[in-house]
């Protein structure tokens, strides 16, 4: 310190209470304190870049936490023209088109007030499905038939019928017709019978050609009612069919099962007109009609591959699917003559335009998407020929690999309506 510091002491009398002192050199507390700073800023300095490097690290270790793939798929479209004659078969696993049936059966009632009374004499009505066992040809019968039933009386056919001939398998053709009563009253009203066609008799087509009724035969009476008009009860017929025939039919299309299509003209609603009452013993007439609502459920799978085995060229037997399929046309062959409940086999037609559309499979490609990196998708895609063009995003933007889990992978695919 003596080196360093030259200390001179001035007489009291020349300046008092004062010292002077000076320095050769800067002063120690300067030095230190100089020194203390240099030592002090580096690792500071040193702290924020590794604090830098360490935010980096976390952005993008949680960039790529969070990555993510969307692949959007533009799938083949074709439009077509539809003009179709087409046959199938129920319940055939066999058959290139096949069909289930679906039955469902309710009631509507209406009540209608009257002051009218008369005298009713109404014979007893019913149902009956005539065969043809007799050949493959059909037979003609007219109105007013005349069947004799295993009850000794004789009913009419209420209208003119064709009854088909048997089948190439020998399974009889059938028809179904109503009946009356030859003369009114209780006396015709019967449970379910047996009849013979009475004009057949004495000939081979007697024992051939056998009826047999669809239930009850009811409604026979007479005496005085209360009773209402033909043209309100036809009012009222008109009003209850169309009632019950939208309820039954929106209980059926809630229960289509998935795969299948319900087509408008392939439902066939079963009203026996003749059971309808039109008087009563009080002046409310119950005006009730009962009926049973069937439907051909075509398979859609069948179908659309048998269309487009029919209408596209060099079909690969691709997985299609025809959009709107059930605004379709389809028009039953000799549908008046077809009795639903027994039916086998139909011919039909389908007409319309709509599009056919090949699907495609999310699954097995977004499989095939995992971990590969992003330069390779196009050689992925271009194995799937029916796709028409795509588009990768990749989140971060500037990731150059897929991610390696299914759920981080999203394929939309832009299906027409």
């Amino acid at each position: 310190m003596e080196d360093m510091i030259k200390i001179k002491i001035i007489k009291k009398k020349q300046l008092p209470k004062i010292a002077e002192v000076e320095y050769s050199q800067k002063p120690p507390s300067m030095e230190f304190k100089k020194f203390k700073k240099e030592k002090r800023g580096g690792p500071r300095y040193m702290l924020w870049f590794v604090a830098f490097i360490c935010l980096v690290f976390l952005f993008f270790a949680f960039s790529y936490m969070f990555s993510s793939a969307s692949v959007t798929i533009n799938p083949k479209v074709e439009n077509i023209v539809i003009d179709e004659n087409l046959s199938a078969s129920k319940d055939s696993s066999a058959s290139p088109v096949s069909f289930d049936l679906v039955v469902i059966s309710g009631e509507e009632s209406q009540n209608i007030r009257t002051d009218n009374k008369e005298d009713v004499s109404i014979p007893a009505t019913g149902t009956v499905i005539i065969y043809n066992t007799f050949s493959t040809k059909s037979q003609t019968l007219l109105i007013d038939t005349r069947l004799e039933g295993s009850n000794g009386k004789i009913y009419k056919t209420n209208k003119r019928v064709i009854v088909p001939g048997m089948s190439s398998d020998n399974q009889p053709g059938k028809v179904e017709v109503g009946i009356y009563g030859d003369s009114p009253g209780k006396e015709y009203n019967s449970t379910p019978l047996d009849f013979k066609i009475f004009g057949f008799k004495g000939t081979p087509k007697y024992e051939k050609f056998y009826a047999r009724s669809k239930g009850d035969i009811t409604g026979g009476t007479t005496g005085s009612f209360y009773s209402i008009t033909t043209e309100q009860k036809d009012q009222a017929l008109v009003y209850l069919k169309n009632t019950l025939r939208d309820k039954l039919l929106k209980k059926v299309s809630e229960q289509i099962p998935k795969g299948f299509v319900l087509f408008d003209e392939a439902i066939s609603l079963d009203i026996n007109d003749q059971n309808v009452q039109s008087f009563s013993d009080t002046s409310l007439v119950p005006v009730t009609v009962k009926g049973t609502l069937y439907g051909l459920l075509f398979n859609e799978t069948k179908l659309t591959k048998k269309i487009a085995e029919d209408i596209l060229t060099n079909y690969d037997d691709s997985d299609v699917y025809i959009t709107n399929i059930k605004n379709l046309t389809l028009t039953i062959a000799n549908k008046e003559n077809l009795i639903f409940s027994d039916v086998k086999n139909i011919d039909f037609t389908l007409k319309g335009s709509t599009k056919i559309v090949w699907r495609f499979d999310v699954e097995k490609f977004s499989k095939e998407l995992l971990g590969k990196k992003k330069k390779d998708f196009n050689s992925i895609i271009s194995k799937y020929p029916n796709v028409v063009s795509s588009n990768l995003a990749l989140k971060p933007f500037w990731r150059m690999s897929l991610p390696d889990k299914l759920d981080k992978i999203k394929v939309i695919v832009n299906y027409p309506k």
